[in-house]
C-alpha cells in the first residue's frame, strides 16, 4: 500500500464515520502528515544517536583530535537530519498530488531547497573542523586560515542560492547568471570590503606581512598590540591594556604599521635612550680631579693610556698649560661617555654581538643628550624594562662623580 493509497483509505474509514468528504480528506491529511513529522522525529533521534555513537568511538581509539573536532562542530547531528530529509522529501510532496500537482511540486521543490542547505551546512561544519584542526598544528598556526574559510564559504553560499532560487522558482540557472551579471557592478560595489579583503589576506599570506601572534603597532588606526586573529574583512589586535581593535584587513597593504616580529626572532631588544646632561656642568678636568677619576675601574686604564698620550702631545706642542684650555685635555663629559661605554660592555644583559654604543647627540634647549643604544638580551617586556631601568639608574647615580649634572625644570617661583 503505498501513501495516497492510505490516504484513501483513511479518509474512507471517517466517511463511514458520517464525517463530510472534505472534512474526512483533510483530517486523513493532518493524521498522515503528524505521523511522518513524528516518524521523523524518531528516525532523528535514533541516526543521531548511531552517527555520534560512531564518532565517539572512533575519538576514543584514535590519539588524532580531528574527530573530536568534528564533533564540537556538530558534523554528527547534521549528518542525521539526511535521512529525516530524505523521509520528508519522498513521503510529504505525495500527500498533496491528489489535492494540487503544484502544490505538491512546490513543496517538493522547498525539500530540495532544505537539502542544499544542508549540504552546504554540512561542508562548512568540515571546513571548518578542518581549519580548526589546522590551526593545532604549529605550522599553520600563524596562519590567516578563517580568511580562506570565509571566501570558499561565500563563494559556496553564492553557488548555493543560485541553486536554491533555481529550485524554487524553476527557473534554469543561466537566467540567473545573466541577471547577475547585468548586476556585476552592484555587485562590486556591495561586496568592495569583501573583494579588497580576500586580495589584502592573499598578499599578506604571500608576503607573510603579518601573522596570528605578531607584535603590530598602528597609531593611525589605535592599535598596538598582538595579533589575534585575520579574518576576511578584519583583522583583530589585543592591545596591552587588554582592548580589542578591528582593523579593515585591506589597510594593511594601504596603510603604513610597524611589525615587531623582527624585534621578537632577532637576538635582542633595542634600548635607545637618553640622558639630558646640563650644559653649564660641563668642563676640562683639573689634574686633581683626574687623579681622583683612576680610582674608578671601569675608566682607569683608559684614564691612563689617554694621559700619557695628551701629555706627550702637549710636550712636543709646547702647550702653556697655565690655561686648561690650551693643548690637549679631558673633558668630564668625555670621560662619563667613556665610563658609560664600558659599562653597557661588561654588563651581562647587553648582547654584545649586536650595536653597543653610547653617543653624543645634538644640544637641545634642554641640554647635551648622550644616548645609551645597546639591545638586551632578554626580549620579554618586564624583563626588558627592568634591564633598561637598571642600565639608568646606575648611570644617573654615577653622573655626580664626574661632576656633571642633569638637566631639570626650575620650579616657577611665585612673584613678591
Amino acid at each position: 500500500m503505498n501513501i495516497l493509497e492510505l490516504k484513501s483509505f483513511l479518509s474512507e474509514l471517517l466517511i463511514e464515520k458520517d464525517l463530510p468528504q472534505f472534512g474526512a480528506k483533510s483530517i486523513a491529511l493532518i493524521l498522515l502528515l503528524i505521523v511522518f513529522l513524528v516518524l521523523g522525529r524518531i528516525l532523528f533521534w535514533i541516526t543521531r544517536k548511531i552517527i555520534l555513537s560512531f564518532f565517539v568511538q572512533i575519538a576514543a581509539r584514535t590519539k588524532s583530535k580531528f574527530d573530536d573536532i568534528l564533533i564540537n562542530n556538530k558534523v554528527p547531528k547534521i549528518l542525521s537530519y539526511l535521512p529525516v530529509l530524505f523521509l520528508y522529501f519522498e513521503t510529504i510532496p505525495v500527500l498533496f498530488t491528489d489535492i494540487s500537482e503544484r502544490l505538491a511540486s512546490f513543496i517538493q521543490n522547498i525539500a530540495e531547497a532544505l537539502l542544499i542547505v544542508l549540504i552546504i551546512a554540512l561542508i562548512r561544519a568540515t571546513l571548518k573542523s578542518v581549519n580548526d584542526y589546522l590551526k593545532t598544528l604549529a605550522s599553520f598556526k600563524d596562519k590567516p586560515l578563517d580568511s580562506y574559510l570565509q571566501v570558499f564559504m561565500i563563494f559556496l553560499w553564492f553557488v548555493g542560492s543560485i541553486l536554491i532560487s533555481s529550485v524554487l522558482t524553476g527557473k534554469d540557472i543561466g537566467s540567473f547568471l545573466t541577471t547577475l551579471g547585468a548586476l556585476s557592478a552592484v555587485l562590486l560595489f556591495v561586496f568592495k570590503d569583501t573583494i579588497l579583503g580576500f586580495v589584502a589576506s592573499v598578499q599578506i599570506t604571500v608576503n607573510d606581512t603579518v601573522r596570528i601572534g605578531d607584535w603590530i603597532s598602528m597609531p593611525n588606526s589605535n592599535a598596538d598590540g598582538d595579533v589575534i586573529a585575520i579574518s576576511l574583512s578584519t583583522v583583530q589586535v589585543q592591545n596591552f591594556d587588554k582592548t580589542i581593535t578591528s582593523i579593515p584587513t585591506y589597510k594593511l597593504i594601504s596603510d603604513s604599521f610597524i611589525n615587531w616580529r623582527g624585534m621578537s626572532e632577532s637576538s635582542g631588544r633595542r634600548i635607545k635612550k637618553s640622558l639630558l646632561i646640563k650644559t653649564t656642568s660641563i668642563r676640562f678636568l683639573k689634574a686633581n680631579e683626574i687623579d681622583v677619576l683612576k680610582k674608578i675601574d671601569r675608566v682607569a686604564a683608559y684614564i691612563e693610556q689617554r694621559q700619557k698620550e695628551i701629555e706627550s702631545v702637549n710636550a712636543a706642542q709646547k702647550v702653556d698649560k697655565s690655561l686648561l684650555i690650551n693643548g690637549r685635555n679631558f673633558t668630564n663629559l668625555g670621560l662619563f661617555r667613556q665610563y658609560a661605554q664600558m659599562y653597557l660592555q661588561t654588563h651581562e644583559q647587553i648582547n654584545q654581538n649586536m650595536t653597543v654604543m653610547c653617543r653624543q647627540l645634538a644640544p637641545t634647549a634642554q641640554g647635551i643628550p648622550l644616548e645609551i643604544y645597546a639591545f638586551s638580551k632578554d626580549k620579554v617586556w618586564i624583563n626588558y624594562e627592568h634591564i633598561s631601568s637598571d642600565i639608568f639608574d646606575h648611570l644617573l647615580a654615577a653622573i655626580p662623580y664626574f661632576h656633571l649634572e642633569c638637566f631639570e625644570l626650575s620650579p616657577m617661583l611665585p612673584k613678591v
